[in-house]
């Protein structure tokens, strides 16, 4: 099915509109919510949950036959529609740091054609940076193109990273980890799967790489970096599975390349 780019920039402005609301309710809230654990060490705010019913109601109003998928819920126009559709909302990436007062945290919305990312967009409300894009009409931050850095030399280059919860220090993740601190010129863990990948996409990190993640924490960010010219792929080389994405975006194939070695254990 051809998606036309008039199509795609309705899209895009409603999913940039969907996660200003989101972004509003999470100031609202920084600092006053409550916090529970929907699982080990896995946590849910009122924030969240306030969130993510606004991104949907207003999705839902603009496209009654799209499908969606959120982290808190399923929603309810997820289980009655048939379209080929699906919105993909993460409300809160990154919540602990939002429950901890560290300021590094996002809005994630993506829209999808059955497997096919159309448009994404990741808002920062504290910096007020929002990045999106279009699939084939490139990524941009705050209306401006972004590109990936261009670094090709592991040597000389900045990875972020993600680790799974309830880490050993038996897990694969710290042989991973323990090969990327050996090889990169720097490394740094923010918090936050969609802006590491927006951070790849608009040069401040030249590499991310993540495993136990879902796909709410990549659908937009992923073809952010994509659409910014980052090399995406599992520690295999593949193209990654929305469904259980581990994967590594590096600025270019040849530092991704020289990435995949060191994380494929």
């Amino acid at each position: 099915m051809e998606i036309s780019p008039n199509e795609l920039e309705i899209y895009s402005v409603a999913s940039r509109e969907a996660a200003r609301r989101g972004g509003e309710v999470l100031l609202k809230w920084m600092g006053k919510t409550t916090t529970q654990e929907k699982g080990f060490r896995d946590l849910v705010t009122q924030a969240d949950l306030e969130s993510q019913q606004v991104i949907q109601d207003f999705l839902k109003s603009e496209f009654p036959e799209h499908q969606f998928i959120g982290e808190e819920t399923t929603g309810e126009f997820q289980e009655t529609s048939q379209s080929d559709f699906c919105w993909i909302v993460d409300p809160l990436d990154g919540t602990t740091n939002y429950v901890h007062g560290l300021r590094s945290f996002a809005v994630s919305i993506a829209l999808y054609h059955r497997q096919t990312p159309l448009v994404g967009t990741v808002l920062d409300p504290v910096l007020e940076e929002c990045y999106w894009a279009s699939r084939g009409l490139g990524a941009k931050l705050n209306g401006k193109p972004i590109q990936a850095s261009g670094c090709n030399e592991i040597d000389k280059s900045l990875f972020v990273f993600s680790f799974p919860r309830g880490m050993t220090r038996t897990n694969p993740e710290v042989v991973r980890f323990l090969n990327m601190l050996e090889n990169v010129g720097s490394i740094r863990r923010l918090g936050s799967a969609a802006l590491n990948l927006c951070y790849v996409a608009c040069g401040r990190a030249d590499g991310y790489w993540a495993t136990s993640l879902a796909k709410w924490d990549v659908a937009a960010g992923w073809l952010i970096a994509s659409e910014a010219g980052a090399s995406v792929a599992d520690f295999r080389g593949n193209e990654i599975d929305l469904e259980k994405p581990f994967f590594c975006a590096a600025a270019t194939s040849d530092l991704l390349k020289q990435a995949i070695p060191l994380l494929n254990v």
